[in-house]
């Protein structure tokens, strides 16, 4: 094997693994690490917390507890928004005019309990502690 082997073989395995390691951390390691149906949270659905106006959707992965609100009906800006407090910490919240959705929001929650809030419009829902 002469050098200019030598080196075109390195240069195409070093391309190779490079790919290879682009591929595996853009692409999830399992359906339950996918984004959720657009909700822009990561995980397991683990509740939807309905209410007049809307809803709030609850996933988890791992550690993570991550919350959006969604309207009951998309169209104009509405207020809305979404709050996610891990026991012992405080609470992260989104809240604004929004078209489709308030949230994302995570928090590190580990093996304790949160509690989560969302409204839109006149209408809202709080879980109390949940996920414990």
């Amino acid at each position: 094997m002469v050098w200019g082997d030598v080196h075109r073989w390195f240069v195409l395995g070093t391309a190779s693994v490079t790919a290879a390691a682009l591929l595996a951390l853009l692409a999830p390691a399992d359906a339950s690490a996918a984004v959720a149906g657009g909700s822009g949270c990561a995980g397991r659905k683990m509740r939807t917390l309905p209410f007049t106006t809307g809803s709030v959707q609850v996933f988890k992965s791992g550690g993570y507890v991550c919350a959006v609100t969604l309207p009951k009906t998309v169209g104009g800006r509405k207020a809305m928004s979404v709050s996610l407090q891990a026991r012992g910490n405080r609470p992260v919240v989104d809240q604004g005019r929004y078209v489709r959705r308030a949230g994302p929001v995570t928090v590190h929650a580990g093996q304790r309990c949160v509690r989560v809030k969302g409204s839109v419009g006149s209408g809202s829902v709080s879980s109390g502690w949940i996920l414990c």
